[in-house]
């Protein structure tokens, strides 16, 4: 049975072709000054900047801009944001872009008006804001991580090797967040599979936990079929509105919070993938990638029968004449293929990392208790090893 928990997003979404239009509701809720948030350039290429910053024209702000978010931002670069959100004394954070931007704002948001160093705080001591907080808008370019819904953010400390999470309160989340699937679809394909991939696996983060039969894995299981269906729609067509659509939706709802209702939630493949994005800055949803299968096969017969329902539910696995082992290692090999044919990168040294960084990259590894094996560090090297 569910047990007890609560539920509450504070994210207002604007989803559809025309939802840039709703910038302008929102922008007056907020002040004058605006830092506007994007990455390496791409968005004045597709006309993304252009169209963000005649809405911010129009409506009076006073602009700033913090470029040059990196796809795993780091430390550095989150203090050089604090600085520039200082100066102009932010009443409102506009990211436009994918999940790095919309974290890295995040993180800005709870460090403008903080004392301390924001990578000791919030990502070496794991605090939480006592400060006020600079409201975040996001303009979503790239579908994966969910960050327009939530309160995670991830920063990546180069001097220590480490790629850091924290998952902030409901008052850290966007206020608003605009989707427009048309604005993802100048993206190279190998980020759109990467973030497809993360998609599926903050499914599977949530999914491989528990034992009970609840509505969460209901839901869980009928976001992962939409992924695979629209995944391969997208990478024969990678203009069809209806399957980039799909997934940005499914982006959304794969971590939102809602899935995770009534859950322990997994998240080690997260934290391999991390560890290793930290050594090789290699693009997060290969590194999860690249970690899962052997991740999942070393802890399938811990949940067997998860990985069983997960076989023949997401993948249709005949179940006749066949062990629980059998039909959930079958599973896994249906869940390889789909990875392969999108395009998925599969291995650790394809990413850059070699025997020598596994220690370091294990060393890294944060191990967390909610899922169906707590790993020691003899399992992280076995699994970061079948990985290379």
């Amino acid at each position: 049975m569910l047990g007890h928990f609560s539920y509450h997003n504070a994210t207002r979404l604007y989803f559809g072709e025309d939802s840039l239009n709703d910038l302008y509701g929102e922008l007056p809720k907020y002040g004058k000054n605006v830092v506007l948030i994007y990455g390496g350039g791409s968005i004045k290429k597709n006309g993304v900047h252009d169209a963000v910053t005649e809405v911010l024209r129009r409506c009076g702000k006073n602009v700033a801009e913090d470029a040059g978010v990196m796809p795993n931002p780091t430390a550095d670069k989150l203090r050089e944001g604090v600085r520039i959100a200082r100066a102009h004394h932010a009443d409102l954070l506009l990211a436009v872009g994918g999940g790095s931007c919309c974290d890295y704002a995040k993180a800005v948001s709870v460090s403008v008006h903080c004392s301390e160093d924001p990578w000791e705080k919030y990502f070496d001591r794991f605090e939480e804001p006592d400060c006020e907080i600079v409201p975040v808008g996001c303009v979503l370019t790239m579908a994966g991580t969910g960050s327009e819904m939530n309160g995670g953010a991830v920063i990546t400390n180069r001097e220590t090797r480490q790629k850091v999470g924290h998952v902030f309160g409901d008052e850290v989340m966007p206020k608003f967040s605009i989707l427009n699937p048309r604005f993802t679809m100048s993206l190279p394909k190998r980020q759109m599979v990467a973030g497809v991939y993360d998609i599926f696996n903050h499914i599977c983060e949530q999914y491989f936990s528990g034992e009970d039969d609840n509505v969460s894995d209901d839901l869980a299981e009928a976001l992962m079929k939409a992924v695979v269906r629209n995944s391969l729609a997208a990478v024969e067509d990678p203009l069809d509105y209806q399957a980039r659509s799909n997934i940005m939706w499914a982006a959304t709802w794969a971590l939102n919070t809602l899935i995770a209702c009534g859950k322990t939630t997994d998240w080690m493949v997260h934290m391999l993938g991390q560890a290793v994005g930290a050594y090789t800055d290699a693009t997060h949803g290969m590194t999860l990638a690249a970690v899962s299968l052997p991740y999942y096969r070393h802890i399938m017969p811990y949940g067997l029968p998860k990985f069983k329902r997960f076989a023949q539910v997401v993948w249709g696995v005949d179940a006749a004449g066949k062990t629980d082992a059998q039909i959930a290692r079958e599973g896994l090999t249906a869940m390889e293929r789909w990875m392969r044919k999108i395009g998925l990168t599969m291995t650790l040294t394809e990413l850059g990392a070699t025997a020598e960084m596994i220690e370091g990259i294990a060393d890294a590894t944060f191990i967390l208790d909610g899922g169906y094996k707590v790993l020691d560090r003899a399992d992280v090297v076995r699994i970061l090893q079948e990985s290379l």
